[in-house]
């Protein structure tokens, strides 16, 4: 891994000292130096998209060169705003873009969901008239890279990507951080909704933590996995496919097991239920105020009201946060016959209950699974 603290004195001897994006695990020892020292010239954003416009709103108001940082799954969420706003022939609002580099190559065999985005991420920077450059584990050559890319921002108001493979801005080794903040742990509460709700109910689990442990809960409680949906890659979308399979199949009990962070990444879904019927819809957020997946970087999931703005959207909510294994039980009695599209803010604690391997299953016979199950 490169030197985070040479990375970022040598972005700051270059003019770049504002940051914004939503943190990678490939990035996470940038995302983590960032959090640590650039304190509040570091902002989490809820998309990336969000984050290069807000990028171009510090240019605005400085004629400071900002970074935005992204895995490369979200290059499709900045497409928009790269292309309609800060492009040249638009308003000329110069960025670098620090982007983690899952699927290069075969590095993942694994993680079909970053095969075609790996293949994708230098192309899309190509189509957007994007130059870019590869960044290596080399002190030396980022000095190069960062002093290339901010001369081409100055002289032109365009945009310079880099490019970071595995390994360059990131730590191999991730902390199971935890904290005391609430009792259950994250694979407690999904336990306990697995538990209270009927058999035959549906679960779309999203990206990250959660899939991964709906996956091993199953086999711990020798259960069929034919009646989950894992949402392994489009982050932000997990409750989304929840909706479509419950319109569909009104008859079958649906719940997504979204996330805090995914949740706010595209949370104008929430607003759907104020337009369809779709009672057997439950959607639970497993709120733990961080992106956990990919370092443990603080959300804006403990500060803010889900409850108010789920009821603002149309869901039947119990009027508050759950935070306990009690109150989760009560509110699952209370809500999954209510006859109206419900919603939980349930609080847990940041970390893993237990280490587990990664996934690694058949892709297409575990959707077929859940398509015939639907279908039968």
């Amino acid at each position: 891994m490169l030197d985070q603290k040479k990375v970022f004195d040598t972005l700051s001897q270059n003019g770049v000292s504002f940051f914004a994006g939503v943190p990678d695990s490939y990035l996470n020892g940038f995302c983590n130096y960032a959090l640590t020292h650039a304190k509040d010239r570091n902002i989490i954003t809820a998309n990336e998209g969000n984050a290069v416009a807000l990028a171009a709103g510090h240019y605005l108001a400085t004629k400071e060169i900002p970074l935005v940082y992204m895995q490369n799954s979200g290059e499709g969420n900045a497409v928009n705003p790269l292309a309609s706003l800060v492009d040249r022939d638009v308003y000329a609002v110069p960025m670098l873009l620090l982007i983690g580099w899952r699927g290069q190559g075969n590095t993942e065999p694994n993680h079909p969901q970053h095969k075609l985005q790996g293949e994708i991420t230098t192309e899309l920077l190509k189509v957007m008239h994007i130059p870019y450059r590869i960044l290596t584990d080399s002190d030396e050559d980022f000095t190069l890279a960062a002093a290339e890319a901010t001369s081409y921002c100055k002289e032109t108001r365009g945009v310079f990507a880099l490019i970071a493979p595995k390994g360059v801005m990131a730590d191999p080794d991730k902390p199971n951080n935890t904290d005391g903040s609430y009792p259950m742990s994250r694979e407690e509460a999904i336990e306990v909704i697995l538990s209270h709700m009927p058999e035959d109910t549906i679960y779309s689990a999203t990206t990250g933590r959660a899939t991964r442990e709906l996956f091993f809960l199953r086999e711990k409680r020798g259960e069929t996995k034919a009646h989950d949906f894992l949402n392994v890659g489009s982050m932000g979308h997990a409750s989304s496919v929840a909706l479509g399979i419950a319109l569909a199949r009104p008859e079958r009990p649906v719940v997504a097991l979204d996330g805090d962070s995914a949740a706010m990444m595209h949370m104008g879904a929430m607003t759907m239920v104020s337009k369809v019927a779709a009672p057997n819809f439950m959607h639970v957020v497993l709120n733990n105020g961080a992106h956990e997946s990919v370092g443990g970087q603080p959300s804006a999931g403990h500060r803010i009201d889900f409850t108010k703005i789920a009821e603002a959207c149309g869901y039947a909510t119990v009027g508050h946060p759950v935070t306990t294994e009690e109150e989760l039980i009560e509110a699952i009695g209370q809500l999954k016959d209510c006859k109206k599209a419900s919603f939980i803010d349930c609080r847990i604690h940041k970390g893993l209950t237990r280490k587990l391997p990664p996934i690694i299953f058949d892709h297409r016979e575990a959707i077929d699974a859940l398509i015939d199950d639907l279908n039968s």
